[in-house]
């Protein structure tokens, strides 16, 4: 008689695997809460102190680690010598381990207190899994609920589970395990001194496979990193409808959604090639997407457009009446999913719960051979920490247009220029060498949009080297430049601000976006 441990947290689909295995003739060997879940199906079960002998001590702590469960495990099957310590043990082979651990890290988080973190710890279940993975000739190792129906099914078409399973299904193990130590180490680093780790820790799990990277010749996939997700993250997105989200797509998504979170309710945002192309804010989200695509209606073409709201019809007509590549936002009533769905291609990502703003975070970039690591870039808008530095003084009007420009240029790639009136970009330069040929672009772009660049705010995402992006932005009757400052030519720039009578503000702060 083949023998099977079922022990786990996570007790979704053990009552179907058990039910299986049991109808095959297989012994079913269990403990606490699992044993009992089991009974309750019908099933008979054998408790692992039964096997053992030997009852739980320690409140829990000590429950399968017994010579009688590991060397049943454990023992070769190939082996002579193995399987005849066996016998005269009296301890018969475990065929079987389906175990999943204890959730540390759905359960602890930094506040979590020491002693109910160590509890929490899995001692038992780690040292069957890695013995079973160990051992996969002859074990089938269950780690995670998600692996029992291709094992089901395979036993049933076959009557056995091929060693080429078993090891795949070992090597799951092995990763679970490992990511499961990561976490317990990393909750334990929190006390280690130092902002950065001597040991770069990082798992996760694949979530989509895509047919290619940015070009059709690369290979590509998306992981989700362990841990969760510090605030609204597309991992938690739905597709609704339209072709799987491509590589780029998810670039260009994660681009506008960023600026949409940055720039709050109503907001809508089209970002083509992971810089914004569009930005609006308006009272209602047509009105937004309708004044963020004339930005540039001909880059609109193609894009990606987050919206900070629900999409309901109106506005799912407006969006439907752009070639676009991508949507994501909060939600879309049933009205707009009618309407977008003649767009069988347009991508529709939905986020449930609404958007909210991201807390600190790290953000990787590799190299070849190595990984770049820094703080995300969440730094606030502060008025209170910015100074008007020329004679002219912006109107009070004019501070929302100064943040909205200083917002959205944060997120365009340096060297960059927004340009901005009535809470709409009307002009955006990016990804230049120079910055005056980024204000040139910026300029350029709203004049071949048609809009007028008077009494505009002008946001760099850097300080100005030379007076000539100001000289510039007067020329084209930009009323006021929002800038960090901290060039040594500061004072050139201030005083061609002065002689040309455009208000200039320094926040002290720099975005640069490589």
């Amino acid at each position: 008689m083949k023998t099977a441990l079922i022990s786990v947290w996570d007790k979704t689909g053990a009552d179907e695997l058990a039910s299986f295995l049991s109808a095959h003739g297989w012994r079913i060997v269990s403990t606490g809460g699992t044993a009992r879940r089991l009974r309750e199906s019908g099933l008979k079960i054998v408790e692992v102190a039964e096997l053992t002998g030997f009852p739980e001590m320690l409140s829990g702590r000590v429950k399968s680690l017994h010579p009688a469960v590991h060397a049943g495990i454990l023992a070769r099957r190939s082996d002579p010598e193995d399987l005849r310590q066996l016998e005269e043990a009296g301890i018969g082979t475990v065929d079987l381990v389906a175990v999943n651990l204890y959730p540390f890290s759905e359960e602890v988080s930094d506040g979590t207190g020491l002693e109910q973190a160590l509890e929490l710890i899995d001692i038992g279940g780690a040292a069957l899994l890695r013995a079973a993975a160990k051992n996969f000739p002859g074990v089938v190792v269950l780690s995670d609920p998600d692996d029992y129906p291709a094992v089901v099914e395979e036993y049933r078409d076959t009557g056995e589970v091929s060693l080429a399973s078993r090891r795949l299904l070992a090597a799951r193990a092995f990763r679970r395990l490992s990511a499961y130590d990561r976490a317990v180490a990393r909750y334990l680093a929190a006390a280690e001194p130092g902002e950065f780790p001597e040991v770069l820790e990082l798992t996760g799990k694949l979530r989509l496979r895509m047919r290619y990277g940015e070009n059709p010749h690369q290979q590509a996939a998306l992981y989700a990193i362990d841990g969760g997700f510090p605030g609204t993250s597309l991992l938690d997105g739905v597709l609704l409808q339209g072709k799987a989200l491509s590589y780029n797509n998810i670039l260009d998504l994660e681009s506008a959604l960023a600026v949409s979170l940055e720039l709050g309710d109503r907001s809508a945002v089209i970002v083509k090639h992971n810089n914004p192309c569009g930005a609006a804010v308006r009272t209602a989200l047509p009105e937004s997407y309708r004044a963020a695509r004339s930005t540039d209606p001909v880059s609109a073409f193609g894009g990606v457009v987050a919206v900070n709201g629900p999409v309901e019809e109106d506005l799912g007509r407006e969006l439907a009446s752009t070639f676009l590549e991508a949507v994501v936002a909060p939600s879309f009533s049933s009205g707009a999913k009618a309407v977008l769905a003649a767009k069988k291609n347009l991508r529709l990502l939905e986020v449930p719960g609404g958007f909210s703003p991201r807390r600190a975070f790290r953000s990787l970039r590799s190299i070849c051979g190595g990984v770049l690591v820094q703080d995300e870039d969440l730094l606030l808008w502060d008025r209170e920490a910015l100074e008007v530095v020329t004679k002219t003084k912006p109107d009070s009007s004019r501070w929302d247009d100064i943040e909205f420009a200083w917002k959205v240029v944060k997120h365009a790639r340096s060297n960059a220029i927004v340009l901005a009136a009535e809470k709409r970009a009307i002009g955006i330069g990016v990804g230049q060498m120079s910055r005056i040929d980024a204000a040139r672009l910026a300029v350029e772009k709203a004049r071949a949009a048609g809009l007028d660049t008077r009494g505009s705010v002008l946001a760099s995402d850097a300080f100005f080297p030379f007076r000539d992006v100001v000289d510039l932005a007067a020329d084209a009757g930009v009323g006021v430049i929002v800038q960090p400052g901290g060039s040594k030519r500061d004072g050139e720039s201030i005083a061609a601000a002065d002689e040309k009578s455009v208000a200039m503000v320094f926040t002290g702060i720099r975005h640069f976006r490589h």
